[in-house]
């Protein structure tokens, strides 16, 4: 299999304006690499740089020094550090998804049309689409009744289904996902589980921050673990 990300001598840090430009270093020389179809798992107490990391590698934050070289199948290897804006846009828009732990909605849009929305944009078939986010969310156990209801007044634990969901139903060719089960039952939680091994099956590559150790024991090939922003540890599961 081909390296789908190399991380190499990768470093970030933060300037606090507000405490006399006090620089907080955030990563210090991260290096790792993912192959095609692996899934990852970032581990490390909170505030160790796992979503600093997971967020440059997407391009919301930029790192000051290094590389993030992506293998894009249709460009060929990208470096997520240095490429401009059209081509980092095309690449979320066609190959890479970033599922945070909160839901981010435009209010008054349904939870089925909010699931839809990223085969919407690929495909402009939006009858299609919204029978596989309906079939989507029906598996992950969201009551028929909030199908056509608006998210933002769901609780968190629904909340994170329409958010898994909307990750995952385009399938992405490379899945950024932040805590997937976090706020999950035990049997949504393998159902999620299940739906992202699917993913892998079919070519997707993963990498995941978890604390649940049930979630990361059923999903990482590989685990790294963050301590102070470098990366201390890098075992095969």
């Amino acid at each position: 299999m081909a390296t789908i990300l190399e991380v190499k001598n990768l470093r970030k840090f933060f300037h606090l304006y507000i405490l006399n430009n006090k620089q907080i270093e955030a990563l210090t020389d991260v290096e790792f690499s993912m192959e095609e179809g692996e899934i990852v798992g970032l581990t490390g107490k909170s505030g160790s740089g796992k979503s600093t990391l997971m967020k440059t590698i997407y391009r919301t934050y930029l790192a000051n020094e290094g590389e993030i070289n992506y293998l894009s199948s249709a460009s060929g290897i990208v470096d997520l550090v240095t490429a401009n804006e059209h081509t980092v846009l095309e690449l979320r828009r066609k190959e890479i998804t970033y599922c945070s732990q909160f839901l981010k909605v435009i209010p008054r849009v349904t939870a089925v049309d909010v699931v839809a929305d990223p085969i919407v944009k690929k495909e402009s078939d939006r009858i299609l689409a919204r029978e596989v986010a309906t079939e989507l969310i029906q598996k992950l156990g969201l009551p028929k009744e909030l199908w056509d209801a608006f998210p933002s007044t769901f609780s968190g634990g629904e909340q994170q289904r329409i958010n898994i969901a909307h990750a995952i139903i385009s399938k992405p060719r490379f899945l950024l996902v932040d805590e997937p089960t976090a706020s999950l039952d035990a049997k949504t939680k393998d159902i999620v589980i299940e739906l992202i091994l699917d993913l892998k099956k079919q070519g997707t590559s993963v990498l995941l921050i978890t604390h649940d150790e049930y979630t990361l024991s059923n999903l990482a090939d590989k685990i790294v673990h963050l301590q102070h922003g470098r990366i201390v540890e890098q075992t095969y599961a």
